[in-house]
């Protein structure tokens, strides 16, 4: 490969990397606030706070602010190695391309696996929280029960989730405009039903308002001792919340899977990411902040930590906080948030693929890139495939076994975040002496971040060996989380075998090759 000059003094742009390719995606498509709104809609912040606010007060109490806080810290560092990265190579392919350039090709296909895997796993459970909210809202704007209870006939569920997910599939298929219109309507509901919510509570809070048979008699008042990590009890219930917190802010990084349809894709997709996290964490710390104000963090009646309410927060908390006509908004706001994310999450799985496979490191088949739509039409069909497949048949043989793989999702997360951010200081290495910028920003930050998710991957790993992690199955007295989280890593291992049987030229570093910029000083 050529060498690449880097003189002192030079904007920071784009380099000419030899060996990333073009993939024909349609260019231009996207802006820096629809970028930032495909992450934010991605993350889904209002289906991921129903899911975990309750969980992750139930392990840390009411530091739940702080463990928020502590969870953004190590996304942010490594948001900073995205957007270094991406300057250099805006190429969709996003953390496979960039670790292959910088550990190899094994590394790099690795990195990408952790990556589909992970988004597959989540757009399972998207497709079946969505379900589950189409048919309790149906439920509620009927005013019958039984409509309500279809979510409880597996076959039905499934049809539903089936069909959701063929809609998602249908629209990321058809192209970024047509993704950013609906994602505009999608993220703005729900991000103002979440600011009404946010008000309501903590006026709830600050009046007193003892409510129907005195739910609200569990709130707090506010104490800044909430903001401390260091007030968790222990390590482990500190890891637990981390790794929660870690999930919630997982799908900001969509926005550098769009970089090739980026109008300024070497800058723009950066700068939407680190917006994305701003609007999560600010609307985060508010939501957590007032539903502690108003119920409380315990583990009775209203409390965040109640264990019978915990897995869905906002279905608890609805009527009481919003009232009977406000609190159906609050369903509909979740219903919007996992079926905007369902759709957004297509974006980087498809996109990995497509650059997986334009790199020789996947089947040739889908690295097709749709003439009219300009999109990688056979990688969004097999991810939406394998995500109705993936999630009939967990469906189908246990619910345990689908809840255990959602537990094992943060050890994804994990996995491909920390590679990235080491490929970062390791890819850039030779420029970190150039300026106290470069240190920091191409060095220091991504290590430390990715030190921290390295951190949280070992704790977690060591934590899903106990049986009563997750659902509490086991196999061979063995939790099964940590079967299905270290068995789906060693499964990327055995696919990536037969892969290089089959295009050895990629393996042996002829199509992307490992590299690192060299530093041209001038007299």
């Amino acid at each position: 490969m050529t060498q690449l000059d880097v003189r002192p003094g030079a904007e920071d742009t784009a380099r000419d990397v030899a060996d990333v390719r073009g993939k024909g995606l349609g260019k231009g498509s996207v802006g820096l606030v629809g970028s930032a709104v495909i992450g934010i809609s991605t993350v889904a912040p209002v289906y991921c706070l129903t899911s975990t606010l309750g969980s992750t007060a139930g392990e840390v109490g009411v530091q739940m602010p702080a463990v928020f806080l502590a969870g953004f810290l190590p996304m942010l560092l490594v948001a900073f190695a995205y957007r270094e990265l991406n300057k250099a190579m805006p190429d969709c392919g996003t953390s496979f391309t960039w670790t292959v350039k910088a550990f190899g090709p094994r590394i790099g296909w690795m990195c990408g696996w952790g990556l589909v895997i992970a988004t597959i796993i989540v757009l399972s459970n998207l497709a079946g929280v969505a379900t589950s909210y189409f048919w309790l809202l149906a439920g509620e704007i009927t005013g019958s029960e039984s409509v309500a209870a279809l979510d409880d006939n597996k076959l039905v569920h499934i049809a539903t989730c089936l069909t959701l997910v063929a809609v998602a599939t249908a629209i990321s298929y058809r192209g970024m405009t047509a993704t950013k219109g609906v994602q505009y309507a999608l993220v703005g509901l729900q991000l103002a039903v979440l600011a009404v919510f946010v008000v309501m509570a903590f006026q709830k809070a600050t009046t007193g308002d003892a409510g129907s048979a005195g739910a609200f008699d569990t709130g707090l008042d506010f104490s800044w001792q909430w903001m401390n990590p260091f007030a968790v009890e222990s390590m482990a219930a500190f890891t637990a919340g981390i790794s929660l917190s870690i999930f919630m802010y997982w799908g900001w990084d969509a926005c550098l899977a769009t970089n090739e349809e980026t109008t300024g894709s070497t800058k723009t997709p950066g700068r939407a990411s680190l917006i994305a996290m701003v609007v999560l964490v600010g609307s985060y710390l508010a939501t957590g902040i007032a539903a502690q104000m108003a119920v409380g963090s315990g583990s009775t009646g209203l409390g965040l930590g109640n264990p019978d309410t915990s897995g869905n927060v906002f279905a608890a908390l609805a009527g009481p906080v919003m009232g009977p006509v406000l609190g159906v908004l609050l369903f509909v706001a979740v219903l919007a948030s996992a079926a905007a994310s369902l759709q957004t999450t297509f974006i980087p799985v498809a996109r990995t693929v497509l650059a997986m496979s334009t790199y020789e490191a996947l089947p040739p088949a889908y690295a097709k890139v749709h003439p009219r739509f300009k999109t990688p039409g056979r990688a969004t069909v097999m991810a939406g495939v394998a995500t109705g497949a993936f999630y009939t048949v967990m469906t189908l043989v246990s619910e345990n076994v689908l809840t255990d793989t959602i537990f094992a999702l943060g050890l994804m997360i994990c996995f491909y975040y920390a590679l990235t951010a080491f490929a970062c200081a390791w890819y850039f290495r030779g420029e970190l002496r150039r300026s106290t910028r470069d240190l920091f920003l191409k060095g220091v930050f991504p290590v430390l971040g990715g030190l921290l998710l390295a951190a949280v991957f070992f704790k977690t790993l060591i934590d899903m060996w106990d049986p009563a992690y997750g659902s509490g199955s086991t196999v061979l007295g063995v939790g099964s989380v940590f079967v299905i989280g270290v068995g789906l890593l060693a499964l990327g291992l055995i696919v990536m075998a037969v892969t290089e049987r089959r295009s050895p030229a990629f393996f042996r570093g002829e199509v992307l090759t490992k590299s690192t910029p060299s530093l041209v000083v001038e007299d």
